[in-house]
């Protein structure tokens, strides 16, 4: 089951003839740190099911594919009108476009935003304003124990940099969206997203990852999130790229003292996707709120590794992930939460719950609870099931056709997680896109 060596060496040396383009173009701390993070990687190597964290995935149709950048700038000119479908129709956003990790500046645009308040490519923040970057950059996603993490610290060149100062409150969501095109060569992208957040401040922040085409893609993307005192965001990651793309990300998000995060991810395209989320509370008072919906069918492989470190007192977290299954799909869910020996007043709840639509798709769901606390309140749960027969029955007996009913029952099991999303726009698109997967088209036209 090894990964065979040559593949790590393969991406060691695409490393040394990237490290030769860039030619000494950026900060010395910054050069320092990629050599670090490509030496991690080639000391871990990938992944293997060997180990307990991917025992249920396996990346090898990953390592066997020869990935290479797209160094062309021809990508980031796409008209316009392809990225619409992507969008979330008359949603009034600031909205930064990347096409193979490539910020396209003609695609994107920023809407007013309060006065201090910074939106651009962290490609030119690295260029321009590289100690800026430095105190975050890695940091809250350290790369010394996640092989796909070194590589993106390795390998990136763009992504978003946002950072709302103190006391700034942004109406409007900032919209990241990440496309991937491949039309000739199986092409791998490393974006990478910084959020700031000061001291009581407020914004939206939507990261989309998208396919342009049937091309074989690999999206490895690395989103971190500092949080300051009093401070509220609102996240969210729609990853619905094509059947035949690979997506691999992490992401790290750092609360302060009385802060307040929401975090919803949902996962609808892709042949083999992993979703790292790891959490700290670093200070006291804070909440968080984890949402996750994956909905799969085909061959579709979706695995949710989360991490909630309660390190400090009397912090709160819910969390809750849902998964639907049909054809031969896997949907893969394991959750951690720590309570740390000082932690007390944690308050925690951790819940994980499955649908399976046939007899060959496959869930495994393993909550974890570590608490070294004794003034706490936590509980967790998971569960792996079919629809109801019985509801089934009921529907039908008023009159619904059994594709219906059963399209019903499924929708409302989604819909939960669905009418968490605070976007108007971006709800009704998540709507539309559940409902494209049902089975039974009856439900659209009864307006449901």
């Amino acid at each position: 089951m090894a990964v065979s060596v040559n593949v790590t060496d393969n991406y060691v040396a695409d490393f040394a003839r990237f490290e030769k383009a860039i030619n000494g173009g950026e900060a010395p701390w910054l050069q320092k740190a990629r050599r670090a993070a490509i030496e991690r990687f080639q000391a871990m190597g990938f992944p293997t099911q060997k180990q307990e964290a991917w025992k249920h995935t396996d990346i090898r149709p990953i390592t066997r594919i020869p990935f290479q950048l797209d160094g062309s700038a021809e990508a980031t000119r796409l008209p316009g009108d392809l990225i619409e479908a992507f969008t979330f129709g008359v949603l009034k956003c600031s909205q930064l476009v990347f096409v193979n990790g490539t910020f396209a500046p003609k695609l994107s645009y920023l809407r007013w935003l309060p006065e201090g308040v910074r939106v651009r490519s962290i490609g030119e923040a690295r260029q321009m304003r590289p100690r800026e970057l430095e105190p975050y950059l890695g940091k809250l996603a350290p790369f010394d124990k996640h092989a796909f993490t070194a590589l993106n610290a390795a390998f990136f060149q763009d992504g978003a940099f946002v950072h709302v100062p103190k006391g700034a409150v942004v109406e409007e969501p900032i919209h990241l969206l990440h496309v991937s095109t491949a039309s000739d060569r199986p092409t791998v992208s490393y974006p990478r997203n910084l959020i700031l957040m000061e001291e009581d401040s407020q914004a939206t922040i939507i990261e989309s990852y998208a396919g342009l085409d049937k091309g074989v893609t690999l999206t490895n993307a690395v989103t971190e999130i500092d949080v300051g005192a009093g401070a509220v965001l609102d996240h969210y990651k729609m990853q619905r790229e094509n059947d035949n793309a690979f997506h691999v990300s992490t992401t790290a998000i750092h609360q302060g003292r009385g802060s307040t995060v929401t975090s919803n991810s949902i996962s609808l395209g892709g042949s083999l996707v992993r979703n790292d989320v790891d959490t700290l509370f670093r200070d006291e008072g804070s909440e968080l709120t984890l949402n996750g919906l994956y909905l799969l069918h085909g061959q579709q492989h979706c695995d949710n590794h989360t991490f909630i470190d309660h390190a400090k007192p009397a912090c709160t977290s819910r969390e809750l992930f849902k998964g639907i299954m049909d054809g031969k799909a896997q949907g893969i869910f394991y959750g951690k939460i720590l309570v740390q020996k000082d932690a007390q007043k944690t308050n925690a709840r951790q819940t994980n719950k499955n649908l399976l639509l046939s007899k060959e798709s496959f869930a495994d769901s393993t909550p974890a609870l570590e608490i070294l606390a004794d003034d706490v309140k936590c509980s967790h749960g998971s569960t792996v099931g079919q629809l109801d027969e019985s509801a089934v029955f009921y529907l039908r007996s008023r009159g619904i056709g059994e594709e219906t009913a059963r399209a019903m029952l499924t929708y409302a099991f989604a819909s939960e997680i669905i009418n968490s999303v605070k976007v108007a726009s971006m709800r009704i698109k998540l709507d539309q896109l559940v409902l494209s997967r049902l089975p039974s088209t009856e439900l659209l036209e009864e307006g449901l």
